[in-house]
């Protein structure tokens, strides 16, 4: 009996100083992570600090003074912000007409794309790694890139980034849909395939109606990015609000009231549908 509790005492002590090393072992590689990490962000801030036309820390006292000359013009002709945010109403418009088409078109992609490259669903089993490596492709290059390559080919306008935010948005979506294609249950597709039906049949009716709540969350989702981007292409040309903010920025002072007025209608409407697609996706999540 005496071995016996002697024995359980010895196991327990064994327990715990192997317990003790894997916690050593975790602060350890944990500490070691850290530094690499310290190390890396001080050197890359001093290389960046270095290459920068101006030092950091000397510019860095006047991070509001742009933002301070905006707010007080704003100010000084705040009766005129009405008018003017009615004036940019259009180009708001035509910004969100981008992000719309753009999400749709990059979200039919990502369907196609997403179904080709989910194991247990793909048309083509043996190219599932193909299709992936074409959505890592796609979502790798920034919209901005893509842009510009199309501004140069194409001329200036929306339909360079509505194609620019299309391609990156069907990468994405791709990505997204095809780790929730990954959690259908295969039992539909499995009825329908004894039944003679083909994978275009299977996909539509056994796939797609089990994951379209989660689908359509994604996509809203995406919607709130892509306002965000088509704006911030209108800098390279691509037309939208994104332009006029360029050429009053250009303008300089004198016409920092449209600045702050762009500001404004842009912060408007990017809330506005961020709390509608919130809406919706909790109510598709939930009832999903």
């Amino acid at each position: 009996m005496a071995d016996i509790t002697a024995g359980a005492g010895r196991g327990a002590e064994d327990i715990r100083d192997a317990y003790m090393a894997m916690t050593r072992r975790k602060r350890m590689y944990g500490g070691i992570i850290l530094a690499i990490f310290v190390v890396l962000m001080v050197s890359g801030f001093r290389l960046a600090d270095g290459r920068n036309a101006g030092g950091f820390w000397d510019g860095i006292s006047n991070i509001f003074q742009f933002p301070s000359e905006v707010v007080a013009e704003a100010a000084e002709n705040a009766a005129n912000l009405p008018g003017l945010m009615w004036k940019f109403l259009p180009s708001l418009i035509e910004t969100l007409n981008i992000a719309a088409a753009s999400t749709l078109i990059g979200a039919m992609a990502a369907v196609v794309l997403s179904l080709l490259s989910t194991r247990g669903l793909a048309r083509w089993p043996r190219l599932v790694g193909l299709f992936r490596r074409i959505m890592d492709i796609m979502r790798a290059i920034p919209e901005i890139v893509i842009a510009l390559v199309l501004i140069f080919i194409l001329g200036g306008g929306p339909v360079p980034a509505m194609i620019a935010i299309a391609f990156h948005t069907a990468g994405a979506l791709g990505k997204l849909f095809s780790e929730v294609n990954e959690n259908a249950s295969l039992q539909p597709v499995e009825g329908l395939h004894s039944v003679g039906a083909n994978w275009t049949q299977r996909m539509w009716l056994g796939v797609i109606p089990q994951v379209a709540p989660n689908y359509l969350s994604y996509g809203l989702l995406r919607f709130e990015i892509n306002i965000r981007a088509s704006a911030i292409l209108g800098f390279v040309g691509s037309g939208g609000i994104g332009y006029d903010l360029k050429n009053a920025f250009s303008w300089g002072q004198g016409r920092y009231d449209e600045v702050a007025a762009i500001f404004i209608l842009l912060f408007l409407s990017i809330v506005f549908f961020d709390q509608l697609s919130s809406h919706y996706r909790n109510k598709l999540i939930g009832r999903a």
